[in-house]
Parts: structure tokens; C-alpha cells; sequence
């Protein structure tokens, strides 16, 4: 006998969301949407996707890029009140597949015309509307499905409940400095990853904050649409978007700039002070993760590398891990029991709390501790020393057979003494064995960088040949 789905009530949308004066202007994709515009889209929206079959308690794919009709896609199926996978737009047809076939949604949105431009922020798309044989109804109160970013390994799909996403959205709500009704959020992040998702548009809309996707990710294009409106604005994105806009040379003056806020990986030093040297503006941080969404916080840069737990957020260190108090565990379908236990989840991510002032200082991934010939070497350590070094755009070390490096440099010249450098830093068994240069570091569909060895290998023979 099949079961019954699970069904949640879609008024949160509604109530939470779309409220709001009819005149005022809740996004800006390439032009403005009213708050009014945008409940007369969703209402046609969720109609479409009834008539093509979406009952209250069915299932959603979403794989759309960055565009009024992703967003309003995913409203009109929260508020018929099913359930969302979001799938992000840059998966290849093999990922896709791989991914429906795990969620199994009865419904999927996609663009009636290929979409393409790397670094476009936006798109002007028609989406069409696809039932699945073999799709489910949920089986779970969750309104939103994810996949975790597998910088690190196989992605696994995360549930969030209407609870879970208003809890994040009172921890934004409650953050001094945070984007508030009458500024602007340009959002450079993915708006269907947790950062861009409820850091920018869900709370963007909550809050009354004007949302904003610019036109291009580029530099003139991110620092045109900060230009494009007098009210406060704030950037959200991550720390490499952050590092493109620090390496302008001649930054334009920009008042209404109040401060970035990037999330995902550490920030270097150089960066920050190249940025609010340049831009007279804050670069602020966040730690976070799709599991919970936002957990700790430096918005201003005033204490790096320490970072404030979020309102209402439980956290220890046990073990040198960092581990979160969550009323449910985040994942659905087959996991390691061993992330879950007894209330906490483990991040995975090695930590410590100041017992005096209670920050947060995130040391990275507990994988980065490895062992060679009997010694505790951190990753993130190497990593380090050498994107600190003249020319380095940008690395990644991992371990495999011995410890190997990836890196990024301004020119061939910076190579020249790479090694005699690392030498005068690093102990012998901290040293890479070797050492690939890239013409950039491939990176996850949410910006991070990929820490798969294999993957970068793979990267580095094709720039090899080319």
C-alpha cells in the first residue's frame, strides 16, 4: 500500500515572505518586481503546476538558473504546499540524472531554451513544467530538499522543515548589521544553496530588504548594481568573489557600500585588508552549513579570526570537533549513523571556543589532519603558507599517497624558488611531494574549492597537455 504523503500548510509563504505594501520592491532581476507583481507570479505559478499535476504533499524539482522564474517556481511549490528539491542549474545531465533518481520528485521546472554565460548573475528564462513516471509523494515534513556541496565526497540530500528555515530567518533577523527593510542585499551567492537562499533572498524577503541579482558577476558588473540604488547595500557572497573584487586596482567610490559578507571557506588576510582598504567598506564572515544554515558570525571583521555563535544556535567542541544541537537529524535516506547522535550533530569541522570571550575560531576540515611517517600534519597549515607566498593566487593541498599541492599563480614567474621558499617554512614532512599549477582551482557549484584529489589531478594532466 503506498503512503500517504506528508503534507505541511503552504500559508507560511504568504504570511512570512510576500507580505508587504503592494508598491514596494521586493527583487530587482534586471528589472523590479513590486510585492504585488511577485504574489500575482506565484498565484499563476502554483496554478501551472497544479494542472500539471502538483497536489499538496507532492514533490518539486527545481533546476533552474538564477532567474525571476526560479524563484517564483520555488514559492508557488512551498506555498501549494510540496515539497522542493533544488538542483542547481550548472549539474551536468549525468548529475541530474543521478540526483532525480535519488529524490524521485513527481514534478520537474526546467528552462525551455539552454541557458549559458559562466558569469552571468542572472537569466531571462521561460521554464516549462515535466511530470516523472516514478516520482513520490514526500514522505517527510520537509519543504526543502538539498544537496551538500561534495567538495569533500558524494553529495547527501539535506531536509529542511518550515520550522528549521524560520528559526534560520529569526537568527538573520537578530544579527547586528544584517541587511533590514528600506537597504539593499546584492547577492552573488547561489540562490539554491543555504548561503544566497535564506542569507539573501529568504530573508531579503522576511525582512523587507531589497534583493538584488546583478546582471554579471564580474567586477563592473557586481559594482554596478551596488551603484544602481542610493540605499544601504550590502554584497553576500563568498571569500572568492570577495578576493575579485580586492584585486581591483582602482575601486570606485561607493557610499551606499556598507559591507561584504562572505560564507563557506577562511578569508586571507590580504584580501580583507585589500577589500576595506579599497572599498572603505567591512568584509564580514560567516561559518555555516547546509544542515543548519548560518552558526557563527563576524560581520564587521572586528575579531578575526574568532566568530560569534548565531542567536539560538547550540554549539561545543568535543574533541576538537565542532558539534551543533539540532532538534532533528538534517538528512534524509541512508547516512552515516555516526553524524547524528543524541542531538548533536558532527560537522566535521575541527574548532575551538574561547572559554573568556565564547567565539568561535574554525581551524578547517577535521580530514585536513593527516598523518605522514608518524606526524600530525594540518593541511590547512600548508595550504596556507603557501598562498602566502609572492605570486600564489591561489591553492589547495590534499593527501593521497603523500601530501600534493595545487596552485594558482599571477605569472610563470612566481614558480622560480617556489620550492627553496617552502623549504625555509615547512619542516620536510609538511612539504608537498608535488606540486600541479592550474589556470584556476576547480571549484563546487557553490563556490567552494574541490578537495578531491582525483578531480584535481584529472585538472591538473588536462592543463598539462593544453
Amino acid at each position: 500500500m503506498p503512503k500517504r504523503p506528508v503534507c505541511v500548510d503552504g500559508s507560511w509563504v504568504d504570511r512570512i515572505l510576500l507580505e508587504g505594501d503592494e508598491q514596494d520592491v521586493a527583487l530587482h532581476v534586471g528589472g523590479p518586481v513590486s510585492r504585488a507583481e511577485l504574489r500575482r507570479l506565484v498565484a499563476d505559478e502554483e496554478q501551472r503546476l497544479k494542472t500539471a499535476g502538483l497536489e499538496a504533499g507532492g514533490t518539486l524539482a527545481v533546476r533552474v538558473p538564477p532567474s525571476l522564474g526560479c524563484i517564483v517556481a520555488m514559492l508557488a511549490g512551498w506555498r501549494a504546499g510540496a515539497q522542493v528539491a533544488l538542483l542547481d542549474h550548472r549539474l551536468t545531465t549525468y548529475e541530474v540524472g543521478k540526483a532525480i533518481a535519488r529524490l524521485a520528485p513527481q514534478l520537474v521546472v526546467e528552462p525551455v531554451e539552454e541557458v549559458t554565460g559562466r558569469l552571468r548573475g542572472h537569466f531571462d528564462v521561460r521554464t516549462r513544467i515535466t511530470p516523472l513516471r516514478g516520482g513520490r509523494p514526500g514522505g517527510s515534513p520537509h519543504v526543502l530538499l538539498q544537496l551538500s556541496s561534495g567538495s569533500t565526497g558524494p553529495s547527501k540530500v539535506i531536509g529542511r522543515t518550515v520550522g528549521s528555515l524560520l528559526q534560520e530567518l529569526d537568527r538573520y533577523a537578530r544579527l547586528e548589521g544584517f541587511p533590514r527593510r528600506g537597504e539593499r542585499t546584492v547577492v552573488l551567492a547561489s540562490i539554491v544553496h543555504v548561503l544566497g537562499l535564506v542569507g539573501g533572498l529568504l530573508h531579503g524577503l522576511a525582512a523587507g530588504s531589497q534583493v538584488v541579482l546583478p546582471g554579471m558577476q564580474t567586477v563592473d558588473g557586481i559594482l554596478k548594481a551596488v551603484a544602481a540604488g542610493d540605499e544601504p547595500t550590502t554584497l553576500l557572497g563568498v571569500p572568492s568573489q570577495a578576493a575579485l573584487l580586492a584585486a581591483a586596482r582602482t575601486p570606485p567610490r561607493l557610499p551606499q557600500l556598507r559591507r561584504m559578507i562572505v560564507g563557506g571557506e577562511l578569508v586571507k588576510a590580504d584580501v580583507r585588508e585589500r577589500f576595506t582598504r579599497g572599498y572603505g567598506a567591512d568584509l564580514g564572515v560567516m561559518y555555516g552549513m547546509t544542515e543548519a544554515g548560518v552558526i557563527a558570525t563576524d560581520l564587521t571583521g572586528a575579531h578575526p579570526p574568532g566568530l560569534t555563535p548565531a542567536p539560538g544556535m547550540r554549539l561545543r567542541v568535543e574533541d576538537g570537533q565542532i558539534l551543533l544541537g539540532l532538534p532533528a537529524t538534517p538528512y534524509v535516506g541512508p547516512t552515516d549513523p555516526t553524524r547524528f547522535v543524541d542531538g548533536w550533530l558532527r560537522t566535521k569541522d575541527a574548532g575551538s571556543i574561547d572559554e573568556g570571550t565564547g567565539l568561535l575560531t574554525v581551524h578547517g576540515r577535521l580530514d585536513a589532519q593527516v598523518s605522514v611517517g608518524g606526524l600530525k600534519v594540518d593541511l590547512s597549515e600548508v595550504e596556507a603558507s603557501i598562498t602566502a607566498l609572492p605570486g600564489v593566487t591561489d591553492a589547495v593541498v590534499v593527501h593521497g599517497t603523500g601530501i600534493e599541492a595545487f596552485v594558482t599563480v599571477s605569472e610563470q614567474a612566481a614558480l622560480d624558488g617556489l620550492a627553496d621558499t617552502l623549504a625555509a617554512r615547512l619542516a620536510p614532512y609538511k612539504r608537498p611531494r608535488a606540486l600541479h599549477v592550474l589556470p584556476e582551482i576547480p571549484r563546487t557549484v557553490t563556490g567552494k574549492p574541490v578537495r578531491n584529489a582525483e578531480i584535481l589531478r584529472a585538472a591538473a594532466q588536462s592543463a598539462a597537455s593544453a
